[in-house]
């Protein structure tokens, strides 16, 4: 068996500053128990308790290879034996307080009176769970904080990790021994990884938005290297001591095919979680999308549910009305509690229009909901149109990265009414003309009648600044329609590549040989929008990253193009944007 800590990149972990500030008011190592009373407020500006709470600091757990991590435990004062609700994630167990998050959420327009700050970032809160009779659990993960071990990145290490706790929950004198998972982001796709190692008294997941394969989610999308957001998420991996930390960043530059194991140990073991999940998307947290989407269509378990909102993750999961829908899911799992969830729809998605106008919870029993038929539009040379019949003559569309706009456009009008929902694809057929090898960066956009490109903040700050951020980036904070991105070298397809969804297999490097043209697949994040008489879908193909940065304080990845790129089009080169139209 491949010994994973010969191969992975490991780095000092960065500097802990154990002050009470930097990481959250709570944050300083003491441990102990104490009670914290209703009403009691971390800081004046966060919500208050609303029950009596029971905070056990610092509780040490050790682990199946002797290393000892340490976690936070927040639980209602009460004779009666309680559920559990574990946050995994790199991220301080007091750091719901940190003055770095708190102003994360001020930008987006969150108001720190919606938690109580003693809920680990992105993670629930005690003040509300604690009320309705649940624990929290926030620990800090192997190698953070004072917790022992070095840091692993992503993968059954956490997995494992997470077991062990869970089976230590489970066994506490005050726990009813069912435990569930729930968060966003990272603390939802660690619910993937350890739900995979299928720990006995798992109750339930309830994963908000999460990557579900480290090397095309986030370390190499489209098989392109793009380091920043990665290194964003290694600052977190801080300790006191001498321990170390993945770097997945250097990992990227030493693996950068994914035929390798420290990649494999990166991919859900998606046929192995069996535990009931209700489980959140979006088609507008572009970070996000993918991961989640494919995490829901391959997990092996009977019971699970989907539902897509038309925001962004943070306000989508403190809003009141889904914390009680989230409630009603753990009450049933977790206590036994017969409130019908078994009824709630197994689908429910949101359509956007971008002006307004977007429904949600429309209620299906799949996703795709049923009654969709795939279109192809074709790519037309003439006028750039995207035409419902391919033309027979071949012709092509040039551009330059280093001249002029750098893209080529292509606009379907639409004469009635049109939802477009599932997953689209463009297949193209390109020429690099003096490179051996192009970088593909696909959109799709929603103009209105006036062809003005559409867009909606999915934040409810809508301030002068966040224009300024969202202009040319900050994906995560303003939807500008789904996209997708590919290195033409990296263009094989993988086994189980369908012509619905393709994937690629990342595990060669094929050039392009001068005067050839080859065909590709892209596939673009997962869509829900209409189209009204007189709005147009654009198509941009483009040697650039359009879409910029993921988030504003992030840096967008620059592209290495060169020389002429070719899109054919037409006779034997049809070239076209495949789309999930629904009927009826």
């Amino acid at each position: 068996m491949t010994d994973l800590n010969k191969l992975k990149v490991f780095k000092p972990t960065y500097k802990y500053i154990d002050d009470g500030k930097e990481h959250g008011i709570n944050s300083e190592f003491n441990p102990g128990r104490k009670i914290l009373s209703k009403g009691y407020q971390i800081n004046p500006k966060f919500k208050a308790l609303e029950c009596d709470v029971i905070l056990e600091k610092d509780v040490p757990v050790k682990l199946r290879d002797g290393v000892t991590i340490y976690t936070d435990i927040y639980r209602p004062v009460t004779d009666e034996k309680v559920p559990v609700i574990m946050a995994w994630s790199p991220y301080g167990k007091s750091a719901g307080s940190a003055p770095r998050y708190e102003n994360i959420f001020g930008i987006i327009g969150l108001k720190d009176s919606i938690v109580s700050g003693l809920e680990k970032f992105e993670g629930p809160d005690p003040a509300y769970w604690c009320n309705h009779g649940y624990a929290i659990c926030n620990p800090d993960a192997r190698g953070i904080a004072h917790s022992e071990g070095d840091v692993s990145m992503i993968g059954t290490q956490e997995g494992r990790d997470g077991y062990d706790l869970i089976e230590w929950l489970a066994d506490q004198t005050w726990s009813n021994g069912k435990i569930a998972m729930s968060g966003t982001s990272y603390l939802a796709f660690s619910q993937w990884f350890i739900a995979a190692e299928q720990p006995p008294h798992l109750a339930a997941i309830n994963p908000t938005e999460g990557l579900s394969d480290g090397y095309r989610d986030i370390a190499m999308r489209g098989g392109i290297p793009d380091f920043d957001f990665v290194q964003r998420l290694q600052v977190n991996h801080v300790n006191p001591s001498d321990n170390l930390r993945e770097d997945v960043t250097e990992e990227i530059k030493e693996y950068p095919l994914a035929n390798n194991p420290v990649w494999d140990d990166k991919i859900v073991k998606f046929d192995q979680i069996k535990t009931p999940a209700y489980v959140v998307a979006s088609y507008s947290n572009t970070l996000h999308t993918n991961g989640t989407f494919r995490a829901w269509r391959k997990m092996s378990s009977s019971k699970k549910w989907l539902r897509i909102h038309n925001g962004q993750e943070w306000p989508d999961y403190y809003d009141e009305m889904n914390t009680e829908d989230r409630r009603k899911f753990f009450d049933y799992y977790l206590k036994g509690i017969q409130n019908g969830w078994e009824q709630t729809p197994i689908v429910r998605y949101s359509m956007l229009d971008m002006e307004g106008g977007d429904k949600t919870e429309l209620a299906a029993t799949q996703f795709p909901p049923i009654n969709i038929e795939y279109q192809k539009l074709h790519l037309g040379s003439t006028n750039r149109d995207l035409l419902d019949v391919p033309s027979k003559e071949e012709s092509d569309v040039t551009y330059t990265p280093e001249f002029g706009p750098g893209k080529a456009s292509f606009i379907k009008t639409f004469a009635q009414k049109t939802e477009i929902v599932g997953y689209p694809k463009v297949h193209l057929n390109v020429e690099a003309k003096e490179s051996d090898d192009m970088e593909l960066f696909v959109n799709v956009q929603k103009l209105d009648q006036n062809g003005n490109q559409l867009s909606e903040f999915i934040v409810p700050n809508h301030s002068a600044m966040m224009y300024d951020f969202t202009d040319n980036g900050g994906t995560v904070m303003k939807y500008k329609g789904p996209d997708g991105r590919l290195k033409v070298s990296a263009r094989h397809l993988a086994a189980g590549s369908t012509d619905i969804i393709p994937v690629h297999s990342f595990d060669r490097v094929e050039k392009i040989e001068s005067n050839e043209i080859v065909a590709v697949d892209i596939i673009l994040m997962p869509m829900g929008m209409v189209f009204y008489p007189g709005e147009q879908l654009r198509l941009v193909i483009s040697a650039k990253n359009e879409s910029g940065s993921i988030v504003p304080w992030s840096i967008a990845y620059q592209p290495d193009n060169k020389g002429p790129q070719v899109i054919h089009v037409g006779g034997s080169y049809d070239s076209y944007l495949q789309l999930p139209i629904k009927f009826g």
